[in-house]
């Protein structure tokens, strides 16, 4: 980290960066170095040296935990489950890893933005609501103090969930000819594009459609712009809201961009998310599949507290894992016509 180190800069908030970035999701050709490139670090060294040099605690912002995908192939059901908690297990060891540095510590905020776009999924509000209030009964539930969670129904307090959309999209949101131009320069934004309409075609394929593919995937291409200008409009709030905080991301994101990607979990798939998997233990370690990969490749279905929670491909009895750190991936462009 020589080209990031200078006197004026605590060593401590290039050690805190170092920290986050050790599990960073990556855009593939996407212009890092190294195994913790430093220009990200350089990148974000002023918002961390910020929240230090006043003693306050750093600050996270990570949209994210929106919703269950409605596709009962890839998921167990709507409510979250063991692959939520291991990313919140994770989430929160790295907010104490960074008290290890930095005794103020850290703070995630989760902001769900399920309720921004779930309409376009086809997902009741009711449904988001659930996931919600079960998302912060777990975050209780297994002690996590480092994190806390914000919705659109905090910023829109007593407006009907339609009219939350509509005035975010209205204050907030991209045309979608922007967006269109955008994707067609290519990089970042087309990869974004791609992997959003991979996952709205696979989450909208679900039994009881009786359309053809690829009507389907003429929608869905459709939808992506849509969910992605949704997507934008709610970021471009949170950074009016948390100006101060340092931006996460769940998608791979380029070098030294305003915002960090994350992995959440250990996966072969660097797209994939808690909200669109099951947890699967094998060999005392979990990763995350899609619920059907699992139930092929002969996982079990394991209960706990009577619902179910994750996939076992080994014998029951043996206990749970404890999570294995998410390891870095690189991004495999998804190739949806």
């Amino acid at each position: 980290m020589s080209d990031v180190a200078a006197p004026d800069i605590d060593p401590a908030a290039v050690d805190v960066l170092r920290e986050v970035l050790s599990h960073q999701r990556r855009l593939r050709d996407g212009g890092c170095a190294g195994e913790v490139c430093p220009r990200c670090v350089s990148h974000h060294l002023e918002a961390v040296r910020g929240a230090m040099a006043s003693g306050r605690r750093i600050e996270f912002v990570l949209p994210a935990f929106p919703t269950k995908s409605p596709n009962p192939a890839k998921v167990l059901g709507p409510l979250p489950d063991l692959a939520e908690e291991l990313a919140l297990r994770f989430l929160n060891g790295l907010c104490e890893r960074i008290a290890e540095v930095y005794p103020p510590g850290a703070a995630i905020l989760i902001c769900s933005d399920g309720r921004v776009f779930n309409d376009l999924l086809g997902v009741a509000d009711e449904d988001v609501t659930g996931y919600v209030r079960a998302l912060d009964r777990m975050i209780t539930r297994i002690g996590a103090t480092h994190l806390e969670q914000f919705t659109l129904d905090e910023v829109h307090r007593g407006a009907g969930h339609e009219d939350m959309r509509a005035m975010l999209s209205a204050g907030h949101a991209p045309t979608l000819e922007e967006l269109r131009e955008e994707v067609r320069g290519g990089g970042a934004p087309l990869a974004m594009y791609r992997g959003i309409t991979r996952f709205m075609l696979e989450d909208l394929s679900t039994p009881d459609y009786t359309g053809t593919r690829s009507a389907l995937q003429r929608r869905c291409r459709e939808l992506a712009y849509r969910v992605i200008q949704r997507s934008r409009a709610w970021g471009h709030l949170l950074d009016e809201l948390f100006p101060d905080a340092v931006r996460l991301s769940i998608h791979p994101q380029p070098c030294a961009t305003d915002k960090i990607g994350m992995l959440l979990a250990d996966t072969p798939d660097a797209w994939l998310t808690p909200w669109h998997s099951v947890a699967v233990r094998s060999g005392g370690r979990f990763t995350l599949m899609k619920r059907a990969d699992a139930e092929q490749a002969g996982a079990r279905l394991a209960y706990v507290a009577g619902r179910p929670s994750f996939y076992a491909m080994e014998p029951a009895g043996t206990g749970l894992a404890t999570p294995a750190p998410a390891r870095r991936e690189s991004f495999e462009d998804a190739a949806c016509a």
